[in-house]
């Protein structure tokens, strides 16, 4: 994430899902030990762990928002073998119907010197939820509170490390820079009770209850009249939020004046306000006011003790940082590999042999071709400065700022788009067949 600080990168929102975990297994450590260290890919502040499922190894992010283990967008190559498989439908985020997915129960998870024995999942028969392109990484599914209810989990997103704790000898830390704050749960989801002020200049605390999601890259969302006070801000923009298991979810992005967990206050977060047709499985739960996403705990050292109902703040490495959001209002996707011509090396020679003035030189140069990503816009927001430049949606970005996109992963190019206020983007794009370059400045439509 270098100099600055990403919150919001497309905004993945992963997933209510209409059933309580089914799995009767438990995670546990092998070999007598009581403690495994594991590291994760971080990817639009989102936890990508490497899980093996029935030997086959897989990515998973790591969503303390689900209760549920799911499995998707599994090809051939990437073919597991589950067993005491029975069709069943789960409605998540999203306007859309609910979908088909498969139960299955008693398969291994192994990772580490961690194996969770008798684990149940769901895999998601819908190919149109595709994580994966909007990360720029192969995301074969989401797992949450399987693994947090056998352990105490501690997440370090400076370092990119989670420890892994047998609950029955933990003894957190004394620690009086950190806030020790109480869990409660519903539907196997953890919530914290926290406050907000509405605008930078309140003194007045809104208390909210906010569902700790992990799997969200957003940092807050907030739900329209869940408390009197909690009420859209003047300045907005309408915005896509992410896709849910159930379609996709649109709402109103913008700031607040401060977030406050215990003694530490977040001051002007991003905020988005999702529509209600997306979300009406979610307020179910009358007593949430909202969501807490990776973009906030990101700022933190987080420990998750699911056994005692806490939860450990302790500031973090992003905590100063200053909370930005997609200023270009474009959406960038993977766009599959292209094969790209390399210049190899180059040999030198004489054109007769002879080391004389009058001999031409020549360069012999070699070329290799491989495959790199491509990278496309999938969306533009109206009115945004990209969209005002003139770009358009199926545009292939071939070069941001000089630098071809093939040498870059996703979320790289993407932080471009999430740097301070007037920074000049140059982009140089493919459409029907030919170049076309462009040039703005990113723009905060919100001061």
């Amino acid at each position: 994430m270098n100099s600055y600080f990403r919150t919001v990168v497309f905004s993945i929102i992963l997933l209510f899902i209409g059933t309580e975990a089914i799995s009767q297994g438990r995670f546990q450590f092998e070999n007598g030990a009581e403690r495994q260290s594991v590291s994760f890919k971080l990817s639009n502040n989102l936890i990508i762990l490497p899980i093996e499922v029935n030997g086959r190894p897989l990515n998973f992010i790591l969503d303390s928002g689900v209760g549920a283990t799911l499995l998707f967008n599994l090809y051939s190559k990437d073919s597991v073998m589950l067993h005491n498989k029975e069709k069943v439908r789960l409605q998540g985020l999203g306007s859309e119907e609910s979908v088909e997915a498969v139960l299955s129960k008693g398969n291994l998870f192994t990772f580490g010197n961690i194996r969770g024995y008798n684990q149940s999942l769901y895999l998601i028969l819908d190919d149109s939820f595709d994580l994966s392109s909007k990360l720029g990484i192969t995301i074969h599914g989401i797992i949450g509170y399987e693994l947090f209810k056998d352990f105490v989990v501690d997440i370090n997103y400076g370092t990119k490390r989670i420890n892994f704790y047998k609950p029955d000898n933990y003894k957190h830390k004394v620690c009086k820079k950190c806030e020790m704050l109480d869990l409660s749960f519903f539907k196997l989801k953890p919530y914290i009770n926290v406050g907000i002020k509405s605008d930078p200049v309140s003194t007045k605390i809104i208390p909210v209850k906010l569902l700790i999601d992990s799997g969200g890259s957003d940092a807050l969302w907030l739900f329209e009249n869940s408390h009197p006070d909690i009420l859209v801000p003047k300045k907005f923009f309408n915005d896509f939020l992410g896709e849910g298991l159930s379609g996709t979810v649109y709402g109103k992005r913008t700031y607040i004046g401060a977030l406050l967990i215990g003694k530490f206050e977040l001051k002007e977060p991003t905020v988005s306000f999702p529509d209600s047709s997306s979300i009406s499985y979610a307020r179910q739960f009358e007593e949430r006011n909202g969501s807490l996403g990776a973009s906030v705990l990101k700022r933190f050292n987080v420990t998750f003790d699911y056994r005692n109902k806490k939860i450990l703040f302790k500031k973090g490495s992003y905590f100063k940082e200053p909370f930005r959001y997609n200023m270009s209002g474009i959406e960038l996707v993977y766009n599959g590999k292209q094969l790209v011509r390399e210049q190899s090396y180059a040999s030198i020679g004489l054109a007769d042999g002879k080391a004389t003035e009058k001999n031409t030189v020549i360069l012999d140069y070699n070329y290799k071709y491989t495959f790199k990503p491509s990278y496309k816009i999938h969306n533009l927001r109206v009115g945004s400065p990209a969209y005002d430049a003139g770009l358009l949606a199926g545009d292939i970005v071939i070069k941001i700022n000089g630098k071809f996109t093939h040498e870059m992963e996703l979320d790289e190019i993407v932080g471009k788009f999430f740097q301070k206020e007037n920074t000049k983007i140059s982009l140089v794009v493919e459409r029907y067949g030919k170049d076309y370059e462009y040039h703005f400045y990113l723009r905060d439509i919100l001061k």
